[in-house]
């Protein structure tokens, strides 16, 4: 039997709803610590700015405002990009122990994902689809599949 406090939690979750990056007020909540993570990433992958600017859906003056300290709202399409290549990041990170997690992305890669490209170049190509399916890609090799 749940406890009240479980009840009261369970209750206040069902009264905010799902959140989704399709809500303006979940995307205003989520876009700061979304757009830090990215600029972590693209430290830790060693992105260019055109690299950056493409795989974020942004242009490269935008990504310069974000770098300095700009916080916009991030739309659906963009927190979806962060999402995806976050979760990139973590299934490498939780693959590999060492140097070879941030390395993977600019190494070319002879999977059908890829076609000898590197992950990123395949990434910035594909768009959000090939983003999605790259993460999927690094989950399924990590869960061994």
């Amino acid at each position: 039997m749940p406890s009240a406090h479980a009840e009261a939690r369970q209750g206040k979750l069902n009264a905010l709803g799902p959140q989704t990056f399709a809500n303006e007020q979940d995307r205003a909540r989520l876009s700061a610590v979304a757009l830090k993570a990215f600029l972590a990433l693209m430290k830790a992958w060693d992105l260019s700015n055109a690299e950056a600017s493409a795989l974020l859906g942004v242009s490269a003056s935008t990504l310069d405002r974000m770098k300095r300290g700009s916080h916009p709202t991030l739309s659906q399409d963009q927190l979806t990009r962060v999402s995806a290549l976050v979760g990139v990041y973590k299934g490498l990170h939780l693959l590999f122990a060492d140097e070879t997690a941030d390395e993977w992305a600019r190494r070319p890669n002879s999977g059908p994902l890829f076609e000898r490209e590197t992950p990123i170049r395949a990434m910035i190509e594909g768009g959000i689809p090939r983003m999605l399916e790259v993460r999927r890609y690094v989950d399924a090799v990590r869960g061994g599949l």
